[in-house]
């Protein structure tokens, strides 16, 4: 398939994890140009070299999501090389201190959870929205997570970030669905990345114990799926929710 030929997209830590994999697909699917934005310089470097030997023109723009100029520079030098931005996926995240209940959690690592999660979401769209109005089509796809939804004990900060981020999905998605701008979410359970592999060990057991199929997402399952939510011929928008749990996706 050749859904996303001749687009540009933009993925927010996509230098790893779940982002690079859905950098690699929609690469694998005919994009013409793809920009990957994280704050490691040297895992950005890596992530082009990467796609560069598969063929894919991949570019790169180190950038605090936390800090909205840092990220508007980067879109602006995206849209200024390619004249567009028709894709921007916001995978850039941190899951903070975990396995610690509510009186243990530090203030200040709870705010730097949610700035990460959640402003930087609210960075990400503020910045490509004007581009895209200009032109009147643009996909939006967000990673969330079942914790938002759920809440998971133990995980106090992530899961409040996660929960705004839905929200947040919720609100953007209603305020462009009558544009060629659908916003949507995708709220995986446990995907085997390393940010989920630097968790303890119990708290990661206590995540795949609720899931019916008892066991992680791999990357490809979320690449997948946020390649069809990005496609031209996916309509969705006023924020579905994509609960893709284990192998399990509903909405």
């Amino acid at each position: 398939m050749q859904r996303f030929a001749g687009q540009t997209f933009i993925i927010t830590g996509g230098a790893r994890g779940i982002g690079f994999a859905i950098a690699e697909r929609l690469f694998s699917e005919g994009a013409t140009h793809g920009a990957l934005f994280d704050i490691n310089e040297a895992d950005l470097k890596a992530a082009v070299e990467a796609f560069a030997k598969k063929g894919f023109k991949a570019s790169y723009q180190v950038a605090d999501v936390t800090d909205f100029a840092s990220v508007k520079a980067g879109v602006d030098a995206v849209v200024a090389a390619t004249g567009r931005v028709d894709v921007l996926v916001q995978a850039a995240g941190v899951t903070g201190k975990t396995n610690i209940k509510t009186h243990e959690v530090e203030t200040d690592n709870f705010d730097m959870v949610m700035a990460i999660n959640t402003k930087g979401v609210f960075h990400g769209c503020k910045a490509v929205l004007p581009y895209m109005l200009e032109k009147d089509y643009g996909r939006i796809v967000i990673i969330a997570s079942v914790s938002g939804k759920d809440g998971n004990a133990g995980m106090l900060a992530y899961s409040t970030s996660k929960a705004a981020v839905i929200g947040l999905t919720k609100v953007i998605g209603k305020e462009y669905a009558e544009t060629g701008i659908t916003v949507n979410c995708i709220a995986p359970a446990v995907v085997r990345t390393a940010m989920v592999d630097a968790l303890p060990d119990t708290q990661v057991k206590y995540m795949t114990d609720k899931i019916p199929m008892k066991r992680c997402g791999t990357t490809d399952e979320m690449a997948g799926l946020a390649s069809f939510i990005a496609s031209p011929e996916c309509s969705f928008t006023t924020a579905f929710c994509f609960d893709a749990t284990g192998g399990r996706s509903t909405y």
